[in-house]
């Protein structure tokens, strides 16, 4: 009698348990994935290039999915439209990040602009930004520093003609150099440097950072096994922070000693900002040096350079690869700017095929492949799926720009679909046409775009008018080598070797030597 009771009993709990699931049952289904796997859920499935692997598991599920990573909820948009849902109609809802032990510790716990809590303090980060770095009038008043370090890569590069050149290194080297006359006053590396160690000391630090951001970290999605540290990211972590830490703290301490009031610089500007207590009081050091260490994602220091060198080097590749299309480029500029000057940043607005070519680039090649994670304040409905509070927000970026949906021969470099009264001549790279949106959309996106903009353009430009470029060991363009290296930023697997041929009067090189002064 007794087991009778305890089984009934139990038939009774397991009934109401079910009833209670289908009255608690959320009434929108999730957005449809593949079946997770026990424990790492849907981790094995993304694979070593995650942009790729959720592209090919789009293709199944479509542009609107929902995964797990261990224990946390994923849900990833593939599709233009899906993206504007996200980053545009439900933005103030995904307006925060998702924090784990790499970003907390990189950022001095939260005190940069890209994973501080969005909030009052975070829009004070951003307007001290874009007063001091990113408006008009600032991007501006750089203008002439721009145009001398230009001149100082053309120096160098026409010097080099014997010898084939490493193009990425020595962009990442010029743009650090400008970014950092911008930034602190004066240039990271000397004329030297461009291919000593010191150069390839920072860009190898550039590059460990950028991988070491875009890797997944099983102990983020299984917190169970963050104490191992079983990939060791906790220790690559702290070893990256002492060096920022040590770095920044110099430039810091250097600054402080040597600055005027004549200075115009943006650390100058951001060490003499006063804010009122309800703006949240003056700037700390930490916070400072967050602000250098972590806006790189919007092209400041480390990743402004990562980004624009590698966006530019893509470029160029692109260029090289398809050498009717490289014509094409330097007869816009014979006929807008000649053979006997440079290009400027005055001319660029008159250079509309070199701007389809810099949208196409950055349409097949987008500097940050995937869109830094947000997350979900609350749960919300995204075309008739149920999107649960805390779920990590991924936006393939990659995927948007090569959907056949969207684009004719996705695949094919063609800067002709950008061109005036072309179908897609009115689409923007700044956040405002979801079909190509390199640097992201809605509150969070880059605030550095018009400057990161401004130096992709010039660079190409003055690179395809001041040279023709050969392969090393005169290999076949058709056959350069592009495959991907997957980070945080989107890498050549193979850096592109090639022979700058100077192209323009003589003088124009002769000249750069002698008016050229040291910096």
């Amino acid at each position: 009698m007794f087991g009778l009771i305890v089984f009934a009993t139990i038939v009774a709990a397991i009934v109401i348990y079910e009833v209670l699931k289908l009255i608690r049952r959320p009434s929108l289904p999730l957005p449809p994935g593949p079946r997770p796997w026990p424990i790492v859920g849907n981790l094995p499935q993304v694979g070593r290039a995650p942009h790729r692997g959720l592209t090919a598991l789009a293709q199944t599920y479509g542009p609107l999915m929902h995964l797990r990573f261990g224990a946390t909820d994923v849900v990833v948009a593939a599709s233009a439209s899906v993206a504007e849902q996200f980053l545009k109609v439900h933005d103030t809802n995904f307006c925060n990040r998702p924090l784990n032990f790499k970003t907390t510790y990189l950022t001095y716990n939260k005190q940069d602009l890209i994973f501080a809590p969005y909030g009052p303090r975070w829009r004070l980060l951003r307007k001290i930004s874009a007063l001091h770095m990113f408006s008009g009038k600032a991007v501006d008043h750089f203008s002439q520093l721009r145009q001398e370090e230009v001149e100082r890569l053309i120096r160098n590069l026409a010097r080099s003609e014997s010898e084939a050149v490493n193009l990425g290194q020595l962009l990442n080297v010029h743009i650090t150099n400008t970014l950092t006359r911008i930034m602190i006053g004066r240039r990271l590396f000397n004329d030297n440097d461009s291919c000593d160690h010191r150069a390839n000391e920072f860009k190898s630090m550039v590059v460990e950072l950028m991988v070491l951001l875009g890797a997944s970290n099983i102990g983020d999605f299984i917190p169970i096994l963050n104490w191992l540290d079983l990939q060791g990211v906790k220790a690559q972590t702290k070893n990256l922070h002492k060096w920022f830490d040590v770095f920044l703290t110099s430039i810091l301490k250097e600054h402080k000693i040597s600055r005027n009031e004549q200075q115009q610089d943006f650390l100058s500007a951001i060490l003499s900002h006063k804010e009122t207590p309800e703006e949240g009081g003056e700037l700390l050091e930490p916070e400072i040096k967050a602000i250098f260490a972590f806006m790189k994602h919007n092209d400041m220091l480390i990743a402004g350079t990562d980004t624009s060198s590698s966006t530019i080097e893509w470029a160029i590749a692109e260029l090289i690869r398809n050498p009717q299309i490289m014509v094409k480029v330097q007869q816009e500029l014979n006929i807008v700017v000649g053979r006997d000057r440079l290009v400027t940043e005055l001319d660029l607005p008159y250079l509309s095929y070199l701007q389809a070519v810099v949208k196409e680039t950055l349409r097949l090649h987008p500097p940050t492949p995937i869109s830094l994670p947000r997350i979900a304040e609350e749960s919300c409905e995204i075309f008739g799926y149920r999107i649960p509070k805390g779920a990590t927000l991924l936006v393939n970026i990659w995927a948007i720009g090569r959907d056949p949906r969207e684009w004719l021969n996705p695949l094919e470099f063609k800067p002709e679909r950008f061109l005036p009264n072309s179908e897609k001549a009115s689409i923007d790279v700044k956040g405002n046409s979801f079909e190509v949106i390199p640097f992201g959309a809605g509150r969070r996106m880059c605030v550095g775009v018009s400057l990161g903009l401004k130096l992709v353009q010039l660079l190409v430009a003055t690179l395809a008018h001041t040279f023709d470029w050969e392969l090393e060991n005169g290999n076949d363009p058709k056959k350069l080598n592009m495959d991907e290296a997957f980070g945080i930023t989107l890498q050549r697997a193979e850096p592109l070797f090639a022979h700058p041929r100077p192209r323009l009067s003589q003088h124009v090189y002769s000249s750069l030597s002698s008016s050229l002064l040291e910096i």
